[in-house]
Parts: C-alpha cells; sequence; structure tokens
C-alpha cells in the first residue's frame, strides 16, 4: 500500500493530530530501544478515551499485539492492532516524568541545551494535551509501543532489554475518527543510563475495509461486540 504521509519523531518529541478512521498507522523503530508512548481519544467527542482496563480484562491481556484492540471507555473500538513484529507492546508502566528523567539522565533545559535537552513523557502529553482543549484530568495510562514489561510472581514489574530491535514496526488500523497523541520519550522501567536516542518513522496508509472475517473483529467475542457498538455508532450518527 501507498504511503499517503508521513513524519520521523526524533528523540524525546511530541505529536499530536487527528486521524480519520479507515487508516493504517504504522510505526518503525529506526534504531533498537524504542519507546513510543500513545493516547488515544475519540475526535467527535474528547470525554471517550482509551480505557486501559476494560481494553486488557475483556482481551485476557496484560499487553497487545496482532488481533487486539484498543477499547474506549464506552466499550467501542478507537483503533486495531493488524500487524506487528514483536508480539508484545506495554500497557502497565506509564510515562516518564520531570524528577525521575532529572535523576535518571542529568538536569537538562531548554535555555543551556536548546533542542537537545531531555524531555519526559508526562510534561509532553500535558502540552499536547492542552493544544488540543484537553486537561491533565484527562490524561490516561497511554500504550508504550516497541517496549516489554512484565511481572514476577511477586507482582514486580520488569522491562525487557534487547526487546526491540531497529527497524521492527507495529500497525495500527483506526476504526474511529480519533485524536492521537504521542510521546518519543524512554520507558520509566528502562533500566539504560544514557537517555535513548531512537527515532520512530510514522507513516499513514489507506486500510482496506473492514468486513465481518476480519482477524480483529473476530479475535475474541469480546472485540466483535465492540466492533458493534462502533459500527452502530457511525450508522447511526454518519
Amino acid at each position: 500500500m501507498k504511503t499517503i504521509w508521513k513524519t520521523i519523531l526524533r528523540p524525546g518529541e511530541k505529536w499530536s493530530g487527528e486521524i480519520g478512521r479507515g487508516k493504517l498507522l504504522r510505526f518503525t523503530a529506526l534504531k533498537a530501544g524504542a519507546n513510543l508512548s500513545m493516547l488515544l481519544y475519540n475526535r467527535r467527542d474528547r470525554t471517550e478515551r482509551y480505557n486501559m482496563p476494560d481494553t486488557l480484562k475483556a482481551q485476557y491481556t496484560s499487553h497487545l499485539t496482532t488481533g487486539n484492540v484498543l477499547m474506549s471507555d464506552n466499550g467501542r473500538v478507537l483503533a486495531s492492532i493488524v500487524a506487528d513484529d514483536l508480539g508484545w507492546h506495554d500497557t502497565i508502566s506509564g510515562v516518564t516524568g520531570p524528577e525521575q528523567t532529572d535523576a535518571k539522565y542529568g538536569k537538562t533545559d531548554y535555555q543551556q541545551m536548546r533542542n537537545d535537552w531531555l524531555r519526559n513523557g508526562y510534561e509532553n502529553f500535558m502540552i499536547e494535551l492542552e493544544r488540543n482543549g484537553l486537561q491533565p484530568r484527562d490524561m490516561v495510562p497511554p500504550v508504550n509501543f516497541f517496549a516489554k514489561v512484565q511481572c514476577d510472581n511477586e507482582g514486580g514489574m520488569h522491562f525487557i532489554e534487547e526487546h526491540c530491535s531497529q527497524d521492527v514496526t507495529v500497525t495500527l488500523r483506526t476504526e474511529m475518527d480519533v485524536l492521537i497523541i504521542l510521546s518519543n520519550t524512554p520507558n520509566p522501567l528502562d533500566r539504560r543510563k544514557e537517555y535513548p536516542a531512537v527515532p520512530v518513522l510514522m507513516e499513514l496508509l489507506l486500510a482496506m475495509p473492514v468486513d465481518a472475517l476480519d482477524y480483529c473483529v473476530n479475535y475474541r467475542p469480546e472485540n466483535r461486540r465492540a466492533f458493534e457498538n462502533t459500527w452502530d455508532y457511525y450508522t447511526l450518527s454518519d
């Protein structure tokens, strides 16, 4: 399929934009060790947003890969994962904050380092939420693409190094008109002492129409019900 738009998110960079339904959004890690955090909202009604607990419990998982969908708090499908080289994307470890970033990598600021200062996920998200008419209370647990975090029997969370190699991809299909917010900042559980400098390529393509035989639709019965809710939403509102 032909790419209709693309951009590169540099290390520490943030991005937000509205994307219509029926698009493919492909992310490529241009170096090993990427982590791309994402928030997702209904473009028409931004009180509806990605719901991590419902997404995980409905699909009996703690992580995301091909076939999984990103459900909203209204039981609809905002996006689905249609292709994935990794088999695991983190949903539970959140994002870095300013204090953690300063303590781990050293305190920096724009006045001294200009665009090379070390950004954190929380402040990146706060800026983009404000830019899109949202507030701090509208932030939800993000998805961390390219990262793998496992829990042991005692509930300890462990970041898996070398999970993401160079040029691996993950592709989303937008099932609703969405607002997407991205932050190319380190996973908070990443143990590397140097700030990860991994650019991520973001490409937009047109998706094929979704039918009743689609893999994501049939991945679980709960997925089909969420798709049916989504289809009803647009049948009644278009």
